[in-house]
């Protein structure tokens, strides 16, 4: 295998952490990745921000409730799962 890394980054409009959550892990799923592990972490007052670690590497989010948007980012060793999340991504989120 090659040695190389494929990105996408979002930036959207959504913010609410159980949605960001179901379905960025439905998507990932059903783009192929292997999800071997998950951590979260909830701020005080607000925001949010998770990591997925994936057999393939790893996809974060970050909200920024207080400008009602987030950050999405995905890096991947396999660029057919990367572009399958990419569109499937752009198809279920507005993105900025």
């Amino acid at each position: 295998m090659k040695a190389e890394i494929f990105e996408s980054k979002f930036w959207i409009s959504e913010t609410n952490a159980a949605v960001l959550k179901s379905e960025t892990e439905i998507l990932l799923l059903k783009s192929g990745f292997q999800i071997v592990g998950f951590t979260e972490h909830y701020f005080q007052p607000q925001g949010f921000t998770c990591v997925w670690l994936l057999a393939e590497s790893h996809c974060a989010i970050h909200t920024f409730p207080e400008k009602n948007k987030s950050y999405i980012l995905l890096n991947s060793c396999n660029s057919e799962y990367n572009k399958l999340f990419q569109n499937y991504f752009q198809h279920s989120f507005i993105c900025l």
